[in-house]
């Protein structure tokens, strides 16, 4: 007997139309999990990742599994799919699907079910579907493994499902590759190859962390559709609470690997059952939120100057003035400094960029299409500059040209300044030296942190070269202040990215930014990869520096709740162009643009 005709002898499934609903009774539990305990072996011996998980999932229903990085919510997932990883092993528990106790099947069954009875999508579908495959291929083999349908009624259902998850002209697509489609499309297609056999679970890990708030909104809507026609039960794996909000019907919070509490979504959110939801939901940045702490360790901090020890480190060491030559942009910097709250630091006006044609750098011939299309903003001393746009609008090209780093990829005209100092003219030294002013954080320090170096070493990279005069003892002075000021202790400095949390090296990026005290900081998404309590470890403590000295920032994200609790203004971009920009009240609470409408009608809201 085959191992698909053993499958289908424990779940019988009729082939039926795409459209039929095989689900049989709502509400029907369909997966239970009953004391599953996942254990981790390593040198100094067994730890327990995953303690005596229960859980009961009905057809029809969404159940959200929710928790900060760790906790053990994805191990669940493996452990439920018996895909865990070398050296994680299932020491205890059961999972039931439709009354089949899945960890007694031989793997050659479990193979089919994976797939045919539960589907899975992950939070980065670009490196889940394979690049040299089309994505017809790709959802006609899933079809081939999991169903009796061959020739061309193959490829029709293929078409069928990417027609039914909002691809355009299906027909011609399918002999697309998966870079060929964006970000969003390319989730939509692993919805699409997750559901094609029709299962009964589909496990949804992260499904829409990586997405912008529009594409989002599609996303979640589409699963939803689906969800009712078919009858699905979804196990919602997220930390995302407003997606939460939006979506399940129950919700289970886990906290180092055990279930700390399970209700009905709407109690959750209006009256939490334990004492961490409300912690969490209390985390949460909102506009109502604005002007004071999101976590309480902030509370003690906010009062101390973070930057005293620093000043100490520095003041009267042998180097610390700065060379005549360096006069003029000195001046200009540290006037940014002395210049009144409100003055403009950073200026931008008709700002042009055009991405050059492979190859034709030294011939300066563009593409012919502005990506960036007369962009003009200005930044004010000690003030925070949200700007927002889906992805593919423009907003990271402009920071790009900004930064100078697109030299030799891009034409870039119009007119910037920092401090009176023209950004697009300078060059050389004094380009050096204007660099010292405006520094970014970027979205994952992890890719953006050298793994070969030590912290140490890369918080004194910088200083190398943008602070060439400071003596050895300066530069280890100044790491200490720095990294005490983030909150670490000295010795992360000689300790490895690898080493440290999503959270720490995120706080070890602000402080390698900060290292050469800047006048702007851009922040590009520097909490979209973060829990919500570390999310707001870091938003606090943005919030303190600028505080304490005034740094201006200008924040590129997607969280509205972060735009809301830390913008002073907003500027919204749309296929390159400055759609809308005004003070965050007027502009969240009565937006003049239509895109910024669809943009905020699209956020899920935790109210």
């Amino acid at each position: 007997m085959s191992g698909q005709t053993d499958r289908d002898a424990l779940f019988p499934v009729s082939e039926g139309l795409p459209e039929s609903n095989q689900a049989g009774a709502p509400d029907k539990p369909v997966l239970c999990v009953k004391n599953l305990c996942v254990d981790i072996a390593g040198d100094d011996g067994t730890k327990q990742a995953v303690s005596a998980l229960q859980l009961t999932l009905s057809r029809g229903q969404t159940f959200a599994l929710v928790g900060e990085s760790g906790c053990g919510k994805s191990m669940t997932a493996l452990a439920l799919l018996r895909l865990l990883p070398e050296g994680v092993f299932l020491s205890d528990g059961q999972a039931f699907l439709d009354g089949i106790e899945l960890n007694a099947l031989p793997e050659r069954i479990m193979r089919q079910v994976r797939g045919a009875r539960i589907g899975i999508i992950f939070q980065e579908p670009a490196s889940c579907l394979n690049p040299v495959m089309t994505v017809g291929s790709q959802l006609m083999e899933m079809l081939r493994q999991h169903t009796d349908l061959r020739g061309s009624a193959l490829r029709e259902r293929a078409q069928w499902w990417l027609d039914r998850v909002g691809i355009p002209d299906a027909a011609a697509r399918l002999e697309d590759y998966p870079h060929q489609f964006s970000g969003g499309q390319k989730q939509r297609i692993m919805i699409a190859i997750a559901l094609a056999a029709r299962p009964a679970v589909l496990i949804a890990d992260e499904p829409t962390t990586a997405l912008d708030v529009t594409v989002q909104a599609q996303v979640l809507e589409l699963l939803q559709d689906i969800q009712r026609e078919m009858g699905l039960a979804i196990l919602l794996i997220t930390h995302d609470l407003a997606v939460v909000r939006t979506v399940a019907d129950h919700v289970a919070l886990m906290r180092h690997g055990r279930i700390v509490a399970t209700q009905p979504a709407r109690e959750f959110f209006q009256d939490p059952s334990h004492p961490y939801a409300r912690e969490l939901l209390d985390a949460i940045p909102t506009y109502e939120k604005r002007g004071r702490p999101l976590t309480p360790e902030a509370s003690t901090r906010l009062g101390q100057d973070p930057w005293k020890a620093l000043a100490q480190a520095l003041d009267g060491l042998p180097g610390t003035a700065q060379p005549e030559g360096d006069a003029a942009v000195t001046r200009a910097a540290a006037g940014s400094r002395q210049a009144e709250p409100g003055s403009v630091l950073l200026s931008v006006r008709d700002l042009h960029v055009s991405y050059l044609q492979p190859g034709a750098w030294w011939r300066g011939r563009a593409s012919g299409r502005d990506v960036v299309r007369g962009v003009s903003l200005d930044l004010a001393r000690g003030e925070t500059l949200a700007l927002l746009g889906e992805s593919g609008c423009g907003k990271t090209t402009l920071v790009k040209a900004l930064l100078r780093l697109l030299e030799r990829s891009a034409v870039v005209r119009g007119r910037a300044s920092l401090a009176g100092e023209d950004l697009l003219a300078a060059k050389g030294a004094v380009l050096r030296r204007l660099r010292r002013s405006i520094q970014v954080v970027f979205q994952d320090p992890y890719a953006s942190l050298d793994p070969r170096m030590t912290v140490g070493d890369s918080l004194e990279e910088g200083m190398r070269a943008l602070q060439p005069d400071w003596s050895g003892q300066q530069r280890v002075q100044r790491i200490r202040a720095l990294l005490d000021d983030v909150g670490l202790p000295s010795n992360a400095a000689s300790r490895y990215p690898h080493e440290f949390s999503g959270g720490q090296r995120q706080r070890v990026a602000i402080a390698r930014a900060l290292a050469v005290d800047p006048a702007v900081l851009v922040c590009d998404e520097p909490t979209s990869a973060l829990d919500v309590s570390v999310q707001a470890q870091i938003l606090d403590l943005l919030r303190q520096i600028q505080r304490q000295r005034q740094v201006s920032y200008l924040f590129i994200t997607h969280n509205f709740g972060v735009v809301e609790y830390l913008a002073d203004r907003i500027a919204v971009m749309h296929e390159g162009v400055l759609v809308e920009t005004g003070d965050v009240h007027a502009v969240l609470r009565q937006p003049a643009s239509d895109h910024t409408r669809r943009l905020l009608d699209s956020v899920p809201r935790l109210t």
